[in-house]
């Protein structure tokens, strides 16, 4: 792969850390694992993977700081992953092992406004630098991207405002 940016539309999926040790394996190992059958299918072949850390991160909790390239995409057991886990329940099941270019920091951390439980978030790397919060990440079409963003320019917390606009409409009264 080359150092340059990845291209606006590039896909991004973002993953979890579960503990630093996985943040070790990405940056000096370089390699990602993620179970065959969690990952989203739209997810499978990534370009550019970027990490969510969570509370075991202390001051670095609760946001997306790390991102690499995923130059290529294989299956292993986890086992065979991480041998020094014979005994871990999944160890016979497929992964997904994910090989990464040099961990990188992103301009801006995308911090999670509120607590979430994430396991994967697919979206684009445009879309990944525009954003301030994980929770503008968390929207399907163009649409509500425009929407969203518009509503934040506005000044609205659009998580919160969107609520609202559906607590309007009973199951019946609702717009088409």
């Amino acid at each position: 792969m080359d150092d340059q940016q990845p291209g606006t539309y590039d896909t991004v999926l973002v993953a979890v850390l579960k503990d630093p040790r996985d943040l070790e394996i990405a940056r000096d190992q370089h390699w990602y694992r993620i179970p065959v059958d969690r990952l989203p299918k739209r997810a499978i072949g990534a370009r550019v993977l970027a990490f969510y850390q969570p509370k075991v991160f202390g001051e670095e909790s609760w946001a997306i700081r790390y991102y690499a390239r995923a130059n290529r995409w294989t299956q292993a057991r986890r086992i065979d992953l991480l041998p020094e886990e014979p005994d871990h329940p999944r160890a016979q099941q497929p992964y997904y092992q994910v090989w990464l270019g040099p961990l990188e920091r992103l301009p801006h951390p995308v911090v999670s406004r509120r607590w979430r439980r994430i396991s994967f978030i697919v979206t684009h790397w445009g879309r990944l630098l525009d954003v301030e919060a994980v929770e503008d990440l968390l929207h399907g079409t163009i649409w509500d991207e425009y929407l969203w963003k518009a509503m934040r320019q506005l000044g609205y917390l659009a998580e919160h405002v969107l609520c609202e606009v559906r607590g309007l409409f009973g199951p019946e009264e609702r717009p088409s």
